[in-house]
């Protein structure tokens, strides 16, 4: 790890990087557990953005594109590339809404869903945990931060 180095009394000494930096923190803290949940996620055959979609569609409700591109955090166009994968696959479908004919939804397979259930029993052995207060709290607290984040960008 570089550390930076400040100009004092005529020679170069450590600064050290401030420990409350939370977006340093923060995306560090990312990186870390996306590098090991994609190591996970690739014994499984499965990518990140389609383990996002199939979170999501794993509770059996049906979501609808705009729903699934917001919780996956990924733009139309991937996205419907993504589930046109998942469809070929057989591991995701798509329903009209039945209360905007409008609108599909999309669903898990029961294929899909047995490929869920692996490959999610798979990233959770594989997820380093704090101890399940820690867990809870930082999972409370990141949602706190989140919803902070998201109400002063609307402000």
């Amino acid at each position: 790890m570089d550390i930076p180095l400040e100009l004092g009394a005529g020679m170069l000494t450590p600064t050290p990087r401030r420990p409350d930096d939370l977006v340093h923190l923060l995306t560090r803290a990312e990186r870390l557990a996306a590098r090991r949940l994609q190591a996970v996620l690739e014994v499984e055959g499965c990518s990140l953005d389609a383990w996002r979609v199939l979170a999501l569609l794993s509770d059996g409700e049906g979501y609808h594109m705009t729903a699934i591109a917001e919780a996956a955090l990924l733009p139309p166009p991937t996205l419907t590339k993504l589930i046109d994968q998942l469809v070929d696959q057989n591991l995701v479908h798509r329903r009209v809404d039945p209360y905007d004919r409008r609108r599909v939804l999309a669903h898990l397979t029961p294929r899909g869903r047995e490929y869920w259930q692996r490959v999610d029993h798979a990233v959770r052995a594989g997820r380093p945990t704090l101890g399940d207060d820690e867990d809870d709290l930082l999972r409370s607290l990141l949602a706190r931060l989140a919803a902070t984040l998201e109400e002063q960008a609307h402000v």
